[in-house]
């Protein structure tokens, strides 16, 4: 772990990898001291703003130790209801080795996690338990996605929470809001929150 300073009051944890960035953003969302005004997980890094003492709130941060998904929580999931009418799923079929409907079996079989939000307002990167859906993002992106596009790009699910350019593998659509402005908070898929695909 490396803790950088990222302002006066902001400092940015850079940790190995995903997996250990999940494990420790678990940890720190649980144990979030009052002066902390929020955690902005990515892929390797977690973004602290807070109130106060920079020192304290490092000393918290050092003392944290990572914790293991909980299984409990699964039982919580967000069910989305998918099309798998996606354009490139034949695509991703060849590039797994799986049939079609192993590919949508495959996906809506497993619990996937948000590891963290970003590319557009809505939009979060998930992370499922194996990589047989893992896929290489299109050679030629397109200009346009449309929203409630459900794609699949390295180790990552996602859904287009609108339209907008995109390089992922498009395998289904959703007719799911993901962003809301007046809602609190606005991104229905947060930093933890597990979803099952289901196949509508």
């Amino acid at each position: 772990m490396i803790v950088r300073d990222a302002g006066e009051h902001a400092v940015l944890i850079e940790y190995g990898d995903l997996r250990e960035t999940m494990a420790f953003f678990r940890s720190l969302h649980a144990t979030a001291p009052v002066d902390v005004e929020d955690l902005v997980p990515a892929a390797r890094t977690v973004l602290v703003r807070f109130r106060g003492q920079k020192e304290r709130i490092v000393t918290w941060i050092r003392s944290v130790e990572p914790v293991a998904e909980d299984s409990e929580a699964k039982a919580d999931a967000v069910t989305i209801a998918v099309s798998y009418d996606g354009p490139d799923l034949e695509d991703v079929a060849r590039h797994t080795g799986l049939s079609t409907p192993e590919v949508v079996a495959a996906h809506t079989g497993r619990i996937w996690t948000v590891a963290f939000g970003g590319f557009a307002p809505g939009f979060g990167y998930l992370v499922g338990p194996d990589d047989r859906l893992h896929v290489p993002r299109r050679f030629e992106p397109r200009t346009s996605v449309p929203a409630g596009s459900v794609g699949l790009a390295g180790e990552f699910s996602g859904i287009y929470p609108r339209s907008s350019p995109g390089g992922w593998q498009l395998i289904g659509t959703t007719d799911a809001v993901l962003w809301d402005e007046g809602g609190s908070p606005p991104a229905r898929l947060q930093p933890g929150t597990k979803v099952r695909f289901q196949q509508s």
